[in-house]
């Protein structure tokens, strides 16, 4: 009874940034409980790489470049894979990029506005895009991506740009989650800590990283695929009871 509600046999995933890291991982585990996937990236060399993986894996995935900055593009995305595949029952927005140590008082107009294109606008365009199909079939499963940046201002590191950024995500995935819950559409986020990914693995085996790691209660970083975990779990039947959640995998670093 419990295990068939991790199942997403006849389902099908679109995830955002899922050439590498977190999404490559989240695709895989939506590909392993049994959903079509289609996965995107911004740049194609990435995301046939990450296709390449897949197939590795013995999963076949269908790849689609798209730039979730350009609110048309993604509109466009949704309703082309929703009328080739009838559905798209599960959107995991996972794009997203971080900038270097920045302070407020330089923080670079070009910085402040690219990342919260990314991380926040993207997030929006991809529920907005793929949203209005779920509400109108009266079902459907949305994971955004946020951070504990989002729940906690990052040490040493300067960052108001990013936190600002995931911090929108959580209540964006909250306001929606409310709007949509009674017309079956759950939206719920996962909030990862530091994750060794390729984004972040190289400041994790730096100074930095090692205080990141000192401040952690579990005293490492997390792997993508535990994210993963998370994101099956919210996409699938057994979290049939949870929207408007934000789920924090941080190995304990914001419980101090």
């Amino acid at each position: 009874m419990y295990s068939e509600k991790f199942r997403l046999d006849g389902k099908t995933a679109f995830i955002t940034g899922g050439g590498r890291g977190i999404g490559l991982c989240a695709a895989q585990a939506l590909a392993e409980a049994g959903a079509r996937v289609v996965i995107s990236d911004v740049q194609p060399e990435m995301l046939e790489a990450g296709r390449a993986e897949m197939a590795g894996l013995g999963h076949a995935v269908e790849t689609v470049a798209l730039d979730v900055t350009r609110p048309d593009d993604v509109t466009q995305v949704a309703d082309d894979l929703n009328a080739r595949y009838g559905a798209i029952d599960v959107l995991v927005a996972n794009a997203g990029i971080a900038w270097p140590d920045t302070g407020g008082e330089d923080m670079p107009d070009a910085a402040w506005l690219k990342v919260v294109d990314v991380d926040l606008n993207g997030v929006f365009w991809c529920c907005r895009g793929f949203g209005r199909h779920m509400l109108n079939r009266g079902r459907g499963a949305i994971v955004t991506v946020g951070s504990m940046s989002g729940l906690i201002s990052n040490r040493p590191q300067r960052q108001a740009h990013y936190n600002a950024a995931k911090a929108g995500v959580h209540q964006l995935t909250r306001s929606l989650a409310g709007e949509w819950a009674a017309r079956g559409v759950r939206v719920n986020a996962v909030a990862p800590g530091y994750i060794d990914t390729a984004m972040s693995g190289p400041a994790l085996r730096q100074e930095i990283g090692q205080g990141w790691l000192r401040d952690t209660p579990m005293k490492r970083a997390g792997r993508p695929e535990e994210v993963a975990s998370v994101i099956l779990f919210l996409a699938s039947e057994a979290s049939s009871l949870l929207t408007g959640s934000i789920v924090v995998a941080d190995a304990g670093f914001t419980i101090w």
